[in-house]
């Protein structure tokens, strides 16, 4: 019987995005600079929601947890990164490959969620504005947002299941910047056809689970916004959702694409890791605070009282 990946292998080596230590640096202070103005960014977000009274609504509640996601999401990748570029020995041991794995899928699906719950919001609001106040009461969007913390931390118990019954031989090297669970498939010694199955059911559940409401809810919405007399009214009501769809597309496209395609090997893959584990949550605050006029508002009254 072969060994199991924790006895047999003790750590892994992560190739990261370069070996060349000028490079390296380069892209040191690139990903530094990004992860403070995501952390900025996010927590800029999270402070004028909690400040301003105006702003004390169902859709910037779930905004406000948006941003608390994607301060998490980002951090569960970034540090270890970074510090790989400093490091010439590049490893993470099987326990924090592990972590990693359960708390990007952690993260990433209660995303997912989260911005399938924002979907059903904005339905609510413009399909049925009359009856918005009783649809989505405080109560319930509480619930909304636990149930989307809950499914997602089922769908990342599976994933981690499938990664700990992995066994793991000689190869230790990780061709990827962070652990994902699709990464590891080639280091594995052991048949794992199954566990690529249970990976591609379970990311289309997950994934055509949360996107499905978002369609629907986005068809209903233009089929409403369309029947509205006024070009004015069909602006507003557009405005007020734009600044989602434009979220929806940067976190499911490149979402979809890294996990329902067969890695390659190449720099795709990581392309497409970065742009939703990184650069996505760096974009939210800003899309939100340049599409929406409540967002740009309440930011200069914030940065005025504390400037």
């Amino acid at each position: 019987m072969a060994s199991r990946n924790h006895s047999t292998i003790t750590e892994f080596i992560l190739i990261g995005l370069s070996a060349d230590p000028h490079t390296e640096a380069l892209l040191f202070v690139l990903f530094l600079v990004i992860y403070l103005l995501t952390m900025m960014g996010n927590l800029l977000m999270l402070l004028m929601i909690r400040v301003d009274s105006h702003l004390h609504t169902p859709m910037y509640f779930f905004l406000s947890n948006l941003s608390f996601l994607d301060l998490c999401f980002s951090s569960v990748t970034l540090p270890k990164l970074l510090e790989d570029l400093l490091s010439e020995k590049k490893t993470i041991s099987v326990e924090g490959c592990l972590a990693q794995v359960f708390f990007v899928f952690l993260t990433a699906g209660t995303e997912a969620c989260l911005l399938s719950v924002m979907a059903y919001d904005r339905y609510a609001a413009i399909c049925h504005p009359l009856l918005y106040g009783q649809v989505m009461s405080n109560q319930r969007c509480a619930k909304l947002v636990l149930a989307s913390w809950g499914l997602a931390s089922l769908n990342a118990v599976v994933i981690l299941l499938l990664a700990i019954n992995m066994d793991f031989c000689e190869a230790q090297t990780i061709h990827h910047f962070t652990c994902e669970l699709p990464a590891l498939f080639p280091l594995s010694c052991s048949d794992i056809s199954t566990n690529i199955n249970i990976l591609l059911s379970a990311s289309l559940l997950h994934g055509l689970g949360t996107f499905m409401p978002i369609f629907l809810s986005y068809a209903r919405i233009i089929s409403t916004i369309l029947s509205i007399s006024s070009t004015t009214g069909r602006s507003k009501a557009f405005s007020t959702c734009s600044s989602h769809l434009i979220a929806v597309v940067l976190f499911f496209g490149s979402g979809f694409l890294c996990y329902l395609m067969p890695p390659s090997g190449s720099s795709m893959d990581l392309l497409l890791s970065l742009q939703y584990s990184v650069i996505t949550p760096l974009m939210n605050p800003l899309i939100y605070s340049l599409k929406n006029k409540e967002v740009k508002a309440a930011v200069k009254k914030t940065l005025g009282k504390f400037l």
